[in-house]
């Protein structure tokens, strides 16, 4: 049986569906794999289905689960609700393959992991006979708020409320928001950055006004902080290396780069539990944009928030605390609890930490760190379609120009796979003004002109935000966030009864 332990505290034992039901460890650390035993054979994916892919991984991280009712969860998730049949299909430009994350229903890579999620959720409330509401709480910079109100719309038992800065995602990603579907949904803006949004989700799971408030009701998160969201993105980097070596690109076995645009380190630590897992992976460059603060630490060891923070054109990597980081960092220090607790706590009172070297060096073996800035962002975008004629939005543009970055420092030719996260219509105003130096304030109109210009289709979910009515208006200050969660469970507790 796999179980998951806190990284605040490896005594903290749990099953895989508990893990999923909780999100986060009552001691506020992530739920983590006891055991990295699970073993990818990369001869074995190449002539699977995105699904049966997503089966296999599925089956070797949470045992616990039956096979039926993976494979409904797999089929239930990937399905037509993707524009593309292969799920996540592969673009080729002239120095790298593009892997578009952007085909489901909101059109972000969040959907690969959220539209499963809710069906994990449901057959782990099933298994533990449960009669209460799960309080999913989810901060979020931009694609995962609607990737989750679009996955829990109306899931039986479970009640989801979004957190965002109210300035600091794009206008169509807070339009998306504010007009969510769905009876059990509720969306709520902040005065603050994301840092603050996830700072108040994950204080609730031990604040006692929170606690006092919950009354048949049980908090989680949608985040990658909750281990359900995590594995599922484990399944891209699989299918991708398969397609790779289906197209003759490399030779099984041979390793690839992946380059992942990071902000919350969820989406490059999945790429990680791959290489651990088997996958013929050399290097994870981690790309950022001006809030560098992985960058620095990948080249130093030393994390810390005593920076600018920077509002970018490319919002989902805006943060300054990365979580998944910390379940990285129990992990590669042989799951060294005492270590991971006081790094955490160092910075939450000093705003820093740094590790051992010893530590650092086993994590430079796996990982790099570049970053871009917001010029080079634009010119990238900008010259990709002039020359190749491929729209990428500006967190696929940090990722390429980190790529190029990470080549001419060190020379490495290994073949490399790029992340690309979002649709280019989410950033529709960026882009558009990259392209053509003409900043439109209307991102509705750079949407209509930026497809006149390129003929690159808008997804249907994005084409039709425009004329729908927004549902949620509210904004508070980040100091009232806690006593806003306990009022936010008063009401699932109410309507529970």
């Amino acid at each position: 049986m796999q179980y998951y332990i806190s990284s605040r505290n490896k005594n903290n034992a749990v099953t895989g569906h508990e893990a999923i039901i909780k999100g986060l460890a009552d001691d506020g650390g992530l739920y983590t794999p006891l055991h990295l035993s699970f073993h990818i054979n990369a001869a074995d994916l190449l002539h699977l289905s995105y699904q049966e892919t997503a089966l296999l991984i599925l089956k070797g991280f949470f045992p616990d689960f039956s096979e039926e009712d993976l494979k409904e969860c797999v089929y239930g998730a990937y399905n037509e609700r993707f524009d593309n049949p292969a799920i996540v299909p592969l673009t080729r430009i002239s120095d790298a393959h593009l892997m578009e994350l952007y085909h489901g229903p909101t059109s972000a890579f969040k959907d690969l992991a959220l539209t499963i999620l809710p069906r994990l959720m449901s057959k782990s409330y099933a298994m533990e006979n449960r009669n209460d509401t799960i309080a999913i709480l989810t901060a979020t910079s931009g694609d995962t708020g609607k990737a989750a109100l679009s996955g829990f719309a109306d899931v039986p038992h479970t009640a989801v409320t979004v957190f965002y800065p109210h300035v600091g995602v794009s206008p169509i990603q807070k339009k998306q928001m504010e007009t969510a579907e769905g009876s059990n949904v509720c969306v709520i803006a902040v005065n603050g950055n994301f840092d603050d949004c996830q700072r108040m989700v994950k204080q609730a799971v031990t604040s006692k006004e929170v606690l006092d408030a919950c009354d048949g009701v049980v908090i989680s998160s949608a985040n990658s902080i909750n281990i359900g969201r995590l594995v599922p993105q484990i399944v891209y980097y699989c299918t991708s290396y398969a397609k790779l070596v289906n197209d003759g690109v490399i030779a099984c076995g041979n390793p690839i780069n992946f380059v992942v645009p990071t902000g919350n380190f969820g989406d490059i630590l999945a790429g990680w539990l791959a290489k651990k897992a088997g996958l013929p992976i050399y290097k994870l460059i981690c790309a950022s944009n001006t809030n560098n603060v992985l960058t620095d630490f990948l080249r130093t060891g030393t994390y810390s928030i005593h920076r600018d923070f920077h509002t970018t054109m490319s919002p989902s990597m805006d943060i300054l605390i990365s979580s998944n980081l910390e379940r990285l960092l129990f992990l590669a220090s042989d799951y060294d609890d005492m270590k991971v607790r006081t790094w955490m706590q160092d910075l939450q009172t000093e705003g820093s930490y740094t590790i051992d070297d010893d530590l650092l060096h086993t994590i430079q073996s796996d990982f790099a760190g570049v970053w871009t800035d917001e010029d080079t962002c634009s010119s990238t975008i900008h010259d990709l379609y002039e020359k190749e004629k491929v729209l990428i939005d500006p967190h696929t543009s940090i990722a390429l120009s980190g790529l190029r970055q990470y080549r001419k420092e060190t020379g490495d030719p290994t073949p490399a796979a790029v992340l690309s996260t979002a649709s280019p219509y989410k950033f529709c105003r960026s882009v558009y003004r990259s392209l053509t130096d003409i900043d439109d304030p209307d991102d509705f109109d750079a949407m209509d002109k930026l497809n006149a210009l390129t003929g690159v289709k808008v997804p249907k979910n994005l084409a039709d935000l425009k004329d729908k009515p927004v549902r949620f208006h509210e904004t508070i200050e980040v100091k009232d966030g806690l006593s806003r969660i306990a009022a936010r469970i008063e009401e699932i507790s109410h309507d529970n009864h």
